[in-house]
């Protein structure tokens, strides 16, 4: 193909953004032992739920869209086993932080196994997708035409993904080139959830980040 797999890129660099700052405010939060309002606290269950459900989402639709067009694209010159087999990890490990945070929802407190959970999901999905953009991403570039890499990102964004927290994470790790690329690609439907999504989303943001919760 001769494009890069931007929207793919650009959720790992959302995905690696969330993982990184939630595992910074689980470990703060479970270290002082913090009480949280009930405000926040759903906040920060319902961030967490969201979470996991986007990465469940990604990694599935790599197992069942993508790993199947890259296998008949590219033959032999590639091997999708290691990765199959970090996906098949993951899921328990959502399953653990789905538990911590409602915990977390009950409680108002950020148990310390959330934390570790968190920690723990970090550090795999971290080596994971720096294997992945390593492996797949130049096989996905020399091997998938741009038609067909088109047709995988369409399958994608059928499977429903939810929307409302997506799009405003991607577009805060995009670059101007990339959301001009998004806005010529997607037109008035695309420029619409570029202007409105991100307002409810930074009110959250600032809900479940900020110190003060806020």
């Amino acid at each position: 193909m001769d494009n890069e797999p931007t929207g793919l890129l650009l959720a790992h660099r959302a995905m690696l953004k969330d993982l990184d700052r939630l595992s910074d405010l689980t470990a703060s939060l479970a270290t002082g032992g913090t009480r949280l309002d009930r405000k926040r606290a759903a906040a920060i269950a319902g961030y967490l739920s969201d979470f996991c459900d986007s990465i469940h989402h990604h990694h599935s639709a790599e197992d069942d869209v993508l790993w199947p067009v890259l296998e008949r694209s590219a033959g032999a010159h590639v091997d999708l086993t290691e990765l199959t087999d970090d996906h098949a990890v993951l899921d328990p490990k959502l399953t653990r932080v789905r538990t911590g945070a409602a915990a977390l929802r009950e409680t108002k407190v950020v148990p310390a196994e959330l934390a570790a959970d968190m920690k723990d999901l970090r550090d795999t999905l971290h080596e994971h997708i720096a294997d992945e953009e390593r492996t797949i991403v130049p096989l996905i570039k020399r091997y998938v035409s741009d038609d067909e890499w088109n047709r995988v990102e369409a399958s994608i964004r059928k499977r429903g993904a939810k929307m409302t927290f997506e799009v405003p994470r991607i577009l805060a790790v995009s670059t101007p080139a990339e959301l001009a690329e998004a806005r010529k690609e997607g037109g008035l439907p695309v420029a619409i959830m570029i202007k409105v999504f991100p307002l409810a989303f930074r009110k959250r943001e600032r809900l479940v980040f900020s110190p003060a919760g806020a």
